[in-house]
């Protein structure tokens, strides 16, 4: 059987299609998407110039996609893959990580999303160790959200898609994420290319500020998002998408009373269930989010070689 491996910078309309439909062959397989939400816009709109592809045909079938993020100067260069389920079980997927490690010189940091146990088996095989466990955790929207109130002087508002806010907000998202390798780096691109989706809605982008004489100073933010199906295996999914809160804010409970002002607007839109991300390496996040319901549900790992 002929099996090739092409190397690609950007992806033409005809081969990003494809790779949709082997992503949505997986997820519908898997119950869980293959590819972050960083590299499923990377290949609707175009992300780095300096990424790359890597495309793996059997006879005229693609079978699978891998994607390789720019180098980073201190960890190195960063990856996923996706094999197609009616190709599995051949070695292909194999044929692929060796493909990425070949264009990689050796060195890869990979994501594995789901702890899929194939996964975890083809990464261990190849030399990868784990080092790093993005948890996944949800909880009903049916029990109990506790009344909060916001610290003295603080007031809610909603974001204004282009307004002053965005420039405002790309600017507490670098200060408040600082120390984390992936939302702390989101540029007013990533912002814009986001207001495009067609989850995206301002009604859900809450915003903490404090009044001033030069007008309102952002404090904290707390964004929601709602997965349709495709996204999820069933209904309609609430998401604590991004959370964040100056660091000279912190202490206060407002990054608290952010997230219940989040959850009871999901629920408001008729949801019946949230999810959020959150990093194994944050216990004080762990602890907070286990205080207002949330249980593990998944984990996405991270691996390298």
């Amino acid at each position: 059987m002929n099996v090739r491996v092409e190397y690609r910078g950007a992806l033409g309309a005809q081969e990003v299609s494809g790779v949709l439909a082997v992503v949505e062959a997986a997820t519908e397989a898997d119950k869980v998407r293959p590819l972050n939400e960083h590299v499923m816009l990377h290949l609707r709109y175009g992300g780095d110039e300096r990424a790359g592809a890597v495309l793996l045909y059997v006879e005229d079938d693609l079978a699978g996609y891998a994607h390789i993020d720019p180098t980073d100067p201190v960890e190195g260069p960063s990856g996923e893959l996706v094999v197609h389920p009616a190709f599995r079980g051949r070695g292909y997927g194999r044929r692929l990580l060796e493909a990425v490690l070949d264009h990689t010189g050796g060195h890869l940091r990979l994501w594995a999303h789901g702890g899929h146990p194939a996964a975890e088996a083809l990464a261990r095989s190849a030399g990868f160790d784990r080092i790093r466990s993005l948890w996944r955790m949800r909880r009903s929207l049916s029990s109990d959200i506790p009344r909060f109130e916001l610290p003295e002087g603080v007031r809610l508002r909603t974001f204004e898609p282009g307004t002053s806010d965005r420039e405002a907000w790309v600017a507490l998202n670098a200060k408040a994420f600082a120390q984390h390798p992936e939302q702390g780096a989101w540029t007013m691109e990533d912002l814009e290319r986001r207001e495009r989706e067609p989850w995206f809605d301002p009604a859900g982008f809450f915003l903490a500020v404090r009044p001033t004489g030069d007008g309102d100073r952002l404090v904290g933010f707390h964004w929601t998002k709602v997965h349709g199906d495709g996204d999820h295996a069933h209904d309609p999914l609430g998401e604590v998408y991004v959370v964040g809160v100056d660091p000279a804010e912190r202490g206060g409970g407002l990054g608290r009373s952010l997230t219940l002002a989040g959850l009871a607007h999901l629920r408001s839109r008729g949801l019946s269930q949230v999810m959020l991300y959150v990093d194994e390496s944050n216990p004080s996040a762990i602890r907070l989010y286990e205080r207002l319901g949330f249980t593990r549900w998944d984990v996405d790992v991270m691996y390298r070689k």
